[in-house]
């Protein structure tokens, strides 16, 4: 099935691994493809859990869309992903951290590509915004926070700058040494 691009307003998400490539040369390669396509098979299901769409998955990174209707339940899924991923790799010994960037905008979304290689993507300026956000744990950009519910909006804080949020129980920097 083709589906026609179109311009869209999305929550979008980027899941990134903190120290993925140090740990990748730690191990075999078939632990790495092993213990990477658990952590693949568990991302998908926790976003299409509540409705989103995992666009891809890009080396220890993946790329998610959300409808507006479904922010504030993506954000929980989101914030209980971020401590289920670290225990995941905690459990195997492995040093890898998610971290989990979120930005609300106007994207384009449809195929991209020619004939059997074209696949589902989304482009623009609020997708290199979601993927260049900086903060440690989960972090939300204004345009993300500003489209959370009340409850929802008490689990974050002000960080600066840029002016972001981040979970009420993540440091205000990264420590790279633990």
């Amino acid at each position: 099935m083709v589906e026609i691009r179109s311009e869209r307003e999305l929550l979008v998400v980027f899941v990134d691994l903190l120290r993925f490539s140090a740990q990748s040369q730690k191990v075999t390669d078939a632990e790495l493809a092993d213990t990477m396509d658990a952590h693949y098979r568990r991302l998908a299901s926790a976003v299409e859990g509540v409705g989103g769409r995992l666009v891809k998955f890009v080396g220890d990174g993946a790329l998610a869309v959300f409808e507006p209707s479904q922010v504030d339940a993506a954000v929980e899924m989101l914030l209980r992903l971020k401590d289920d991923v670290d225990e995941f790799f905690s459990e195997r010994g492995w040093e890898c951290r998610a971290t989990v960037k979120a930005h609300f905008g106007s994207v384009i979304a449809g195929e991209f590509g020619a004939g059997a290689t074209a696949r589902f993507d989304v482009l623009g300026k609020h997708v290199n915004t979601a993927a260049t956000l900086t903060g440690p744990g989960v972090t939300l950009s204004t345009e993300a926070f500003r489209k959370l519910g009340p409850e929802a909006r008490r689990r974050f804080k002000k960080h600066t700058a840029p002016i972001t949020y981040i979970r009420q129980e993540d440091p205000h920097r990264l420590r790279w040494d633990r």
